[in-house]
C-alpha cells in the first residue's frame, strides 16, 4: 500500500491499541508522545483495560480513552457501531489481539497497522511492520516505536531520550491520610517485592537485608496488594525501625499519587518501576540476565532509572520462578546505588 506522507497523521484520529498490563501500557505511552510531537493536531484515542486507566489518564497526550472491557461487554453488532462512532483515520495494534483487529476491519478503519507474526494482521491490516519481539535487541518502547518508523521522516529517538515522551503531567492527588506518611526530614523511598509472576524475583531476604541497611538513613515503605501483604504477617521486615507496610492500603490511582511523592523505588520488573520512572523517579530495578526478561528488553526508562543485572550467561533457571541470578545481585551492591544517587555518605 501506498504509505501516508509526513503531514497526513496531522488533524486525524489515531487509535492506539495496548491492552495488556501496567508496565506495558506504561511503555506504549511514549508512542502517543511522539505522534503529538510530529503531528500537534492530531487526537489520540487510547484502547485498554479498565484496570490500567488510571495510568492512561496520566498522559497529557491521550485525547480520550476506549475502555476494552466495556467494548466488549456489548453483542457484537453494537462493538462494530461503536468502533465507528470513534471516526478513527489509524489504529496502531501494538498489543496484537484478534478481537480488536477484527472490530478495526469492519468499522472501515482506513489505515491499520499490525505486525507481520501475527496471521490474523495479514486479513485486518492494511500496512504490515516486520517485527518480533521475543529475542529482539530492542527495548520493549523501541520496540512499539518501530510501528512509526516508515511514518515519520526524522529519527526515533534513542532508548536513552524516549523519556521525554511519557507526559505524565496529570499527578493523581495524595490524601492527607497517605500524605501524612512521608518523612520531611529523610527521602522516602518504596520497596515493592512482589510481582505477581510478571517476573523473577528479588526474594523478601534480600529486601529485609535492604531495609535494614536503609533504615537509618531513610523511610522505608513496603508495597504491594492484599494478597501480598499477608505474605508479609510476622515477617521481621515489619519490626525495623523507619520500615511502614503499606501492602493493600491504595487503589491504583492512589499509589501513583504514592510514587509521585516518594523520592524513589525500587523492585523487579513490574509496572510500578514504569510508574516510578515516569515520574521521573529514582528508580533502580532488580533483572536477571535472561531473554527475553533481561534489562535491554525491560529496563525503566526515566531521567532517573537504572537497573542491576549479573553479568552472567545463564539458563539454569529459565523453567523455574527461582533465580540464582537475581537473589545473587547483594542488598550491599543495591544499596550502595540508593545512598550514591542521594549522596548520602555512609
Amino acid at each position: 500500500m501506498k504509505l501516508p506522507s509526513l503531514t497526513s497523521f496531522a488533524g486525524k484520529r489515531i487509535i492506539i491499541s495496548r491492552t495488556d498490563g501496567i508496565g506495558d501500557v506504561v511503555l506504549t505511552l511514549l508512542l502517543a508522545g511522539l505522534l503529538k510531537k510530529h503531528f500537534p493536531t492530531c487526537e489520540i484515542f487510547f484502547i485498554g483495560k479498565d484496570y490500567t486507566i488510571p495510568i492512561i489518564e496520566c498522559s497529557k497526550y491521550v485525547d480520550k480513552i476506549i475502555s476494552l472491557d466495556t467494548i466488549t461487554s456489548l453483542e457484537k453488532d453494537e462493538q462494530i457501531l461503536a468502533f465507528k462512532k470513534l471516526n478513527a483515520d489509524v489504529i496502531i495494534h501494538v498489543f496484537p489481539q484478534k478481537e480488536i483487529a477484527n472490530l478495526a476491519l469492519q468499522a472501515l478503519i482506513p489505515l491499520r497497522i499490525g505486525t507481520t507474526n501475527r496471521f490474523w494482521h495479514w486479513k485486518t491490516c492494511n500496512y504490515l511492520v516486520p517485527l518480533s519481539r521475543k529475542n529482539s535487541n530492542f527495548h520493549e518502547a523501541e520496540l512499539n516505536l518501530q510501528l512509526l518508523k516508515s511514518f515519520i521522516k526524522n529519527p526515533l529517538p534513542i532508548k536513552e531520550s524516549i523519556w521525554q515522551y511519557y507526559g505524565f503531567s496529570k499527578v493523581p492527588k495524595l490524601s492527607a491520610k497517605h500524605s501524612g506518611l512521608l518523612s520531611l526530614t529523610k527521602p522516602n523511598i518504596i520497596l515493592h517485592p512482589f510481582t505477581k509472576g510478571s517476573a523473577r524475583e528479588w526474594g523478601l531476604e534480600n529486601f529485609y537485608a535492604l531495609a535494614k541497611l536503609l533504615q537509618k538513613d531513610f523511610r522505608v515503605f513496603i508495597t504491594g496488594n492484599h494478597n501480598e501483604g499477608a505474605l508479609l504477617q510476622n515477617h521481621p521486615i515489619l519490626s525495623l525501625d523507619e520500615v511502614i507496610n503499606v501492602t493493600g492500603a491504595f487503589s491504583l490511582r492512589e499509589f501513583m499519587g504514592f510514587i509521585n511523592q516518594c523520592d524513589g523505588l525500587i523492585a523487579a520488573s513490574t509496572g510500578p518501576l514504569h510508574i516510578a520512572s515516569a515520574y521521573g523517579k529514582f528508580t533502580l530495578g532488580l533483572y536477571p540476565p535472561i531473554r527475553p526478561m533481561h534489562p535491554g528488553r525491560w529496563a525503566p526508562l526515566g531521567q532517573n532509572a537504572t537497573y542491576l543485572v549479573k553479568d552472567n550467561k545463564c539458563n539454569k533457571c529459565r523453567k523455574s520462578s527461582q533465580c540464582e541470578c537475581m537473589k545473587s545481585i547483594s542488598p550491599e551492591e543495591v544499596s550502595e546505588n540508593i545512598f550514591n544517587h542521594f549522596k548520602i555518605q555512609t
